[in-house]
C-alpha cells in the first residue's frame, strides 16, 4: 500500500501527540505534527494527502488557514477539529468545502480515525476513476479506436482534429454501423472534457413517455412512481459530453424542450422549479437526412441549426477500399486472441470475396462476418467458402456486389439449379432461357 501522508496542525502539544499516535497505529500512515499554521504551510511542498486543523491556532484561524491551503492545493481534503460547538461556524466551514468538522471530546480520536478512512477511500476511488479515464483516452485515441487508412477516413480524422480543439456542437451522419458513437467517444476522450462524463443516449430506444424524465430528470412526486429525485442524462453529463444518437426520432414536442435547454444552457427537472445550470458539449447522430426531415416538417429548423455545429459524414464501408481488409485483420486478431484460437489467416480468394461485398451493415456487419468465418474455418485459414454474406436485403446486395454481368448470370443459374434439384428443364422454364444455354454453361465448367 502507498504511504498516506497526514498533517496534524494542533497548538496543544499533548492533544496533538494523542492524535498523531492514534493515527500512526495504521502502518500505512505517515503523520506529521505542526504547532502553527505557518509551519504547516512551509511544508506543503511535500504534498500531504490530508490535513487536520485546530480551529483556534495562535497565528491564524482555521478558516483562514483552510483558504491558504486551498490556494496551494485545491484538491487536498481538510478536517477541522475545534473546541467550539457553534453550529453556525461548522455549517459555514462545511459550505467552504471542509470535509469534516469534529468537536474536541473523548470520542474525537475515534471519529477522526473513521473520517480519515472514509476520505482515503474516496481519494483512492477518485484516482482509479482518473486512471480509467486516462486509459479510455488512450483506447479512444484516433489511431487505436478508429481503424482505417483510406482517403475518406483521412478526411474524417482531419475534421475530428478540428473538433477536439473547441467546444462546438458536432453532428455525425452516416449509415447504420459506420461507427458514429465510436467517433463521438474519440472526440470526447481527446478533448479538454475527457476527465468528465461521456453520456450516450439512444433516442429511439427510450419509450416516448419516459424521454423527458430520462434526459432532464424529475423531482420526487412529479408523477406516479417518482418516489425520489432522479438526475437526468444532461445533468449526468455536466462538464462533459452528451451524445444523442438517432436525434431524428425525437418528437416535435420534446424537440421544443430540447431547444430551450440548448439555448438557455439550463434545465428544469420534471415537476420542479429549480433552474439547473449546464456546461455540456452536444454531439448528435442520425442515419437520416435531417435537411429532408426539416422539409417534411418532422424536425424543427431552429433545432437543426442549433445542433448542426460541425458536420461529420461518415463514409459507408463499401467506399473505403482496402480499409475492408485492414478492418478484417483487426477483427480477426481480436477475436482469436479473446478465444485462444491460435493464428488464423485469410486466403487470397477470401480477401477477394471480402472486397466484393457492399456491406449494408457496414463495419458492424463486417465484424460479425469475420468472427463467424473464424469459427467455421478449417486448418487455421479462412477461405472464400467461410465468408457468408449476412445482408437481409438480398435484392440491393445483388446490385452492389462487384461482378460482371456474366458472373451474375452464372450465379443466378446456379441458384435456380440448386433450388430445382439440378433439373435443367425446370430451371430453363423458371428463367425463361433455352436449356442449351444452361448445358453450355455446365460444359464450360461455369456451374461447378
Amino acid at each position: 500500500m502507498v504511504e498516506y501522508n497526514i498533517f496534524i496542525v494542533e497548538d496543544d502539544p499533548w492533544y496533538g501527540e494523542i492524535l498523531r499516535y492514534h493515527l500512526s497505529l495504521n502502518p500505512d500512515y505517515k503523520v506529521s505534527l505542526f504547532p502553527t499554521g505557518k509551519e504547516c504551510l512551509s511544508k506543503m511542498w511535500t504534498q500531504p494527502d490530508l490535513i487536520t486543523i485546530d480551529f483556534s491556532l495562535p497565528d491564524i484561524t482555521g478558516d483562514k488557514l483552510y483558504q491558504k491551503i486551498k490556494e496551494t492545493d485545491p484538491d487536498i481534503p481538510v478536517i477541522i477539529i475545534s473546541g467550539q460547538k457553534d453550529i453556525a461556524v461548522a455549517v459555514n466551514l462545511l459550505k467552504m468545502g471542509v470535509k469534516d468538522y469534529l468537536i474536541k471530546d473523548d470520542s474525537t480520536k475515534d471519529l477522526l480515525w473513521n473520517s480519515v478512512l472514509r476520505l482515503r477511500e474516496t481519494q483512492i476511488l477518485k484516482k482509479e476513476v482518473e486512471f480509467l479515464r486516462e486509459e479510455l483516452g488512450q483506447k479512444y485515441s484516433f489511431n487505436k479506436s478508429i481503424i482505417g487508412q483510406s482517403n475518406a477516413m483521412m478526411d474524417i480524422f482531419k475534421l475530428m482534429e478540428k473538433a477536439i480543439k473547441t467546444n462546438i456542437n458536432i453532428s455525425i451522419t452516416g449509415e447504420t454501423g459506420t461507427g458514429k458513437e465510436l467517433v463521438a467517444k474519440a472526440i470526447h476522450y481527446n478533448s479538454v472534457r475527457k476527465k468528465k462524463n461521456f453520456v450516450a443516449v439512444n433516442m429511439s430506444a427510450i419509450p416516448e413517455g419516459l424521454i423527458e424524465s430520462d434526459l432532464f430528470g424529475h423531482e420526487k412526486g412529479a408523477f406516479t412512481g417518482a418516489v425520489s429525485r432522479k438526475i437526468g442524462k444532461f445533468e449526468e453529463a455536466n462538464g462533459g459530453t452528451i451524445f444523442l444518437d438517432e436525434i431524428s426520432e425525437l418528437s416535435l414536442g420534446l424537440q421544443s424542450k430540447l431547444l430551450r435547454v440548448l439555448q438557455e444552457r439550463e434545465l428544469i427537472r420534471v415537476g420542479g422549479n429549480e433552474n439547473v445550470k449546464l456546461d455540456v458539449r452536444i454531439i448528435v447522430a442520425t442515419h437520416k437526412n435531417l435537411v429532408e426531415e426539416v422539409k417534411k416538417g418532422n424536425f424543427r429548423e431552429d433545432l437543426f441549426f442549433r445542433i448542426m455545429g460541425l458536420p461529420i459524414e461518415l463514409p459507408p464501408l463499401r467506399d473505403r477500399g482496402n480499409d475492408i481488409l485492414i478492418l478484417s485483420k483487426h477483427f480477426l486478431n481480436d477475436f482469436v486472441t479473446e478465444n485462444n484460437m491460435g493464428v488464423i489467416g485469410f486466403s487470397k480468394k477470401a480477401k477477394e470475396k471480402l472486397l466484393q461485398y457492399y456491406y449494408p451493415g457496414n463495419v458492424r456487419e463486417l465484424k460479425a462476418m469475420v468472427e463467424l468465418a473464424a469459427v467455421i474455418c478449417e486448418n487455421n485459414e479462412i477461405t472464400e467458402n467461410d465468408i457468408t454474406y449476412t445482408s437481409t436485403n438480398n435484392g440491393e446486395a445483388f446490385l452492389f456486389v462487384k461482378k460482371t454481368l456474366r458472373q451474375h448470370t452464372r450465379d443466378i443459374v446456379k441458384y435456380y439449379l440448386n433450388k430445382n434439384n439440378n433439373d435443367v428443364i425446370e430451371t430453363a422454364k423458371s428463367l425463361d432461357i433455352g436449356k442449351s444455354t444452361i448445358y453450355k454453361m455446365i460444359k464450360d465448367g461455369e456451374l461447378i
